[in-house]
This record gives C-alpha cells, sequence and structure tokens, in this order.
C-alpha cells in the first residue's frame, strides 16, 4: 500500500516529480558513465593482451605456451559457466531482461548481475567471442539505476523511468552516441515517447557521454576517412540495397533464434561444454582468422584499407555470421549489438564490390555503401529504423547522409515486416519469458504503468465508461498536455492522451497495452 500511495503522490504533483527524475537522471548518468568506462577500459585491455599473446605464439611459442593457451580458455570456460549458474539474468546481451523489467514481468538482482556482468563479459569478449561490449553496457547502466533507485526506496514506476535512462546512458557511453541512447530507450525499451520518459533518459545519456569522453576523447567510434556525399543518382541503388539488407537482416534473426537448436545437440552434455566450444573454436580462429574474433569495432574500421577480393569479404561475412551465432548461443555475458552492425557493413561491401566489379558504381562511393548497410540492417534486425539512422549518424560523424540513411532503412523496415519478421530483442524477451518467468514477488506485482493513447486504438475517442477494460486493472489518472484529468465514466480519452493503469499481472499489463496502444484491425 504505502508503494501505491506514493506513487498517486507523484502523480498529484507532476511537475515537481518531472523535475526530481531529470535530476536523478543526471545522476545515473554519471555513475552509469563511470562504470560502463571502467568495461571499456578493461575490454580494450583484454583485446590488446590477446593480439599480444597471439602475436608471442605465433613468433616465439612452443608446444607448451600453444597448449598453455588452449587450457586457459578451458578455465575461462569454468568461470564463466559458475558465473551464469550463479546468476542468469546476467547471460547474453541483458537487453531482453530489461525490457521485461520495464514492462514489469522480470525483477533484476541488481548487484549481483552488476558484477557478473562486468567480469563475464570482459573475460568473455577479452578472449575473442563476437560478442559487443554494447548489451552488456545498456544492462550495466539499467542495473546501476536500480540500484540507485532501491537506495533512495523510490516507487516502482519511478525506478522503471531510471531504469529508461541508465540503459539510454549505458548505449550512449559505449557508443559514444548520446542521442542514439535516448532513442533506443524510447523507441525500443519504453515504447513511449512522453515527456516524463525523454528527461532523465536525455540527461543521462548527456552526462555519460561526457564522463565516456573525457576517458576515451570525442572521436566517432568508427572512421572511414572522409566520407563523400551520395548522389541523388544513386538514390536507386540505397533501395535495392535496403532490399537485400532487409532479407540478410531476417536471415540473422532466424540464426539468432534457431542457434539453441544446435546447443542442444547430445554432444553438449552440459553448460560447460557449451560454453567452452565457442572459446576453443576462438582459439583455433585467432591462429588462422582473427579478424573476426572480438566484437569487430577494428574490423569496421580496417574495411576502407582492405583490397576490393570479394573472396575476402564474402569469408569475412560467413566467418562473422556463423562465429556470432556460436558465441551468442553459449549463453555468456555478451550482445550481438556490434557484431550486427559489423555483418551490415560487411553484406554492404560484398554488396558495393558487385556494384564495383560491374561498372555500376565507382569504388570512391564504397564506404557509403557500408555505412548505410550498418544502419540498415539493425533496423532490420530490431526494426527501430529512427535509432538505426541516429545511431549509425553518430558512429560515422556523417550527418549529411540522413536522407540515404533513412531511405535505406525504411525499405529494409518494409521488407522486414513483409516477411514476417519479429524484432529480434522483443522475440528474445518473449522467448525468455515463456521459457522460465522469472518469479516478481506479490508485493511488486502491483504496478503503475504509463500508456499512450494511439490514434485508432480502441479507446481513442470513447468514454471511459463505454471500454471494456481488461480485468484486474483500474485506471488511476490521466495526463492531457499540461492538464490533468479525474478519471470517470463520462470522461472522454482523445490520441496523445497519457493514462495512469493499476495492474497486478504482466497479462493484465500486456491486455491493457493492447487496448490503448495498438490500432484497431
Amino acid at each position: 500500500m504505502n508503494q501505491l500511495y506514493s506513487t498517486i503522490q507523484d502523480l498529484s504533483h507532476w511537475p515537481d516529480f518531472r523535475l526530481r527524475l531529470f535530476f536523478e537522471g543526471a545522476i545515473v548518468g554519471v555513475l552509469s558513465g563511470l562504470v560502463i568506462s571502467f568495461f571499456r577500459w578493461a575490454l580494450e585491455a583484454g583485446t590488446y593482451y590477446r593480439i599480444y599473446i597471439y602475436n608471442t605464439i605465433l613468433i616465439e611459442g612452443g608446444v607448451w605456451e600453444n597448449v598453455s593457451w588452449f587450457l586457459l580458455l578451458l578455465a575461462a570456460a569454468y568461470l564463466l559457466c559458475r558465473l551464469m549458474a550463479y546468476e542468469p539474468n546476467a547471460g547474453g546481451s541483458g537487453i531482453p531482461q530489461v525490457k521485461g523489467v520495464i514492462l514489469g514481468a522480470i525483477r533484476m538482482r541488481w548487484f549481483r548481475i552488476l558484477w557478473v556482468k562486468l567480469i563475464g563479459g570482459i573475460v568473455g569478449i577479452g578472449l575473442g567471442l563476437s560478442l559487443g561490449r554494447e548489451g552488456p553496457s545498456i544492462q550495466i547502466g539499467a542495473v546501476t539505476a536500480e540500484g540507485f533507485s532501491r537506495s533512495l526506496g523510490r516507487t516502482r514506476m519511478e525506478e522503471r523511468y531510471l531504469i529508461t535512462a541508465g540503459a539510454s546512458a549505458g548505449l550512449a557511453a559505449a557508443f559514444n552516441a548520446p542521442l542514439a541512447g535516448v532513442i533506443f530507450a524510447l523507441e525500443e525499451l519504453h515504447r513511449n515517447f512522453s515527456g516524463v520518459v525523454l528527461a532523465p533518459a536525455m540527461a543521462a545519456a548527456l552526462l555519460a557521454t561526457m564522463v565516456s569522453r573525457v576517458v576515451f576523447g570525442r572521436a566517432p567510434i568508427f572512421h572511414f576517412g572522409m566520407l563523400p556525399p551520395f548522389p541523388l543518382r544513386y538514390m536507386w541503388i540505397a533501395v535495392l540495397l535496403g532490399i537485400v539488407i532487409g532479407f540478410a537482416g531476417i536471415i540473422f534473426n532466424k540464426g539468432l533464434l534457431s542457434i539453441p537448436k544446435f546447443y542442444s545437440l547430445p554432444v553438449f552434455r552440459n553448460d560447460y561444454m557449451r560454453i567452452a566450444f565457442p572459446l576453443l573454436i576462438a582459439g583455433v580462429l585467432g591462429y588462422i582468422f582473427p579478424q573476426i574474433l572480438g566484437g569487430g569495432n577494428d574490423l569496421i574500421n580496417s574495411l576502407y584499407t582492405l583490397p576490393l577480393s570479394l573472396q575476402l569479404f564474402a569469408a569475412l561475412l560467413i566467418g562473422k555470421f556463423l562465429f556470432t551465432l556460436l558465441s551468442y548461443g553459449c549463453g555468456v555475458p555478451g550482445g550481438f549489438f556490434l557484431p550486427m552492425l559489423v555483418l551490415g557493413a560487411l553484406t554492404g561491401s560484398v554488396f558495393g564490390i558487385v556494384l564495383v566489379k560491374a561498372g555500376i558504381i565507382s569504388s570512391y562511393y564504397l564506404s557509403n555503401i557500408v555505412v548505410v548497410s550498418m544502419a540498415a540492417f539493425f533496423t532490420a534486425s530490431v526494426q527501430s529504423p529512427v535509432t538505426g539512422t541516429i545511431l549509425i549518424m553518430e558512429m560515422t560523424s556523417s550527418y549529411e547522409h540522413l536522407l540515404v540513411l533513412c531511405t535505406a532503412s525504411m525499405v529494409a523496415l518494409v521488407v522486414a515486416q513483409l516477411c514476417h519478421g519479429q524484432p529480434i530483442y522483443e522475440a528474445l524477451m518473449n522467448r525468455m519469458l515463456a521459457k522460465k518467468r522469472p518469479a516478481v514477488p506479490d508485493s511488486e506485482r502491483r504496478n503503475i504503468i504509463e500508456l499512450t493513447v494511439t490514434s485508432g486504438s480502441a479507446v481513442d475517442g470513447k468514454y471511459i465508461g463505454r471500454i471494456h477494460w481488461p480485468a484486474h486493472v483500474a485506471l488511476v489518472d490521466i495526463k492531457r498536455g499540461s492538464s490533468e484529468l479525474v478519471p470517470d465514466i463520462d470522461t472522454r480519452l482523445h490520441t496523445g492522451d497519457y493514462i495512469y493503469v493499476l495492474t497486478d499481472s504482466v497479462e493484465g499489463a500486456e491486455a491493457v497495452r493492447n487496448l490503448v496502444e495498438q490500432e484497431k484491425t
């Protein structure tokens, strides 16, 4: 009852509540920025020492040195296995878990996830698994915000806003991209662009980026030299590229969702064997194909220096695709966010080389095609086109490419939806909840959630008393612009209204969300 009373008090003092959220979001940004900067530094150090070890072994190493390296990989697999048994919710990218928390479907033990994610990510990615730091950074930012909220005794509604802000800070600090962090948190995680979500998310992203830039500098993540403007006469290439990348994104999603079938084969008798397998593969690849190890940031930055060999780029694409599936499927901490962008860049490179060899386009514009392909691939997989466009603009400092990025991304989105592709993070979250719904204590099941009345939804233009509300939900408050309305049977809902609903179950929350935020079919 104390939680419910405090939440209603916050709703009754809305301006003060929003102002408090803004300042708390700024604090979350600083805290998340510090933790994620350490994470980035440790991963970069791990990558440096991995490359140094391989160079040393190849030049000076004997049998004992080579055997010792593989024994170290097996020991690391055991450590990762124990960490995953201790805190399963720290596995994978962490983005599906964050989405589940925001929906009120699961509960995260923030401190356990924080240190397990840090150690597991540093070990797994540092030793060469094809995983990225961005998904873990988003979860690290989210649990940092959750810990901050718990320390202040905030309500669950306020905590979800702060978790969204922490996730925004996580992506911003990981990619040095504050706008992309904000848009990703709103478009993909919270699915809500209300001002009360925007203010703390933006404050957190900006402060986290400032902390990150103090440590790592202002340089963008990806370097392509001078990117020329993309001519309008080649816009048809962007459309064709969007179609190709759209299908590639569907294939990638299907691969990620199908890889558990591979690890369910009888040869993988336990979790340790599932984790040891990709680590041993990484050990072998370190000798023969080191370019596909790790997240792939250095690989993207080196693409424009490689010879225009279709065989080389095709081999990089296939190798990175397969090893990313193996790495993510084993379940250790690490995401596919950055590897997904690498696959987009490699797919675009293959497409561009074909056009260059056919004499359709000059190699002068090949880097443009690579940049556009990353945004389109992200959109096809995640189905968040605004995030994809802004993210790539910030990561490459190619702000003049807005038109071509939007064009390719929207075409890729249309292709993915025509193929009935599910957004990958939503599909992974649904699979996680269906497989084993984490227990939420009875005391935490009652939540007040914020929803936006969508144009064409079942409640748009309807009187509250004439709406068939799902069972076990209650309408608590309505905000229309700067006005507050008391909900009663004669109150009429309109597009853009923010309504606050009390529910005691995930099913009830989803039912009322579908009623309010989906168009009638």
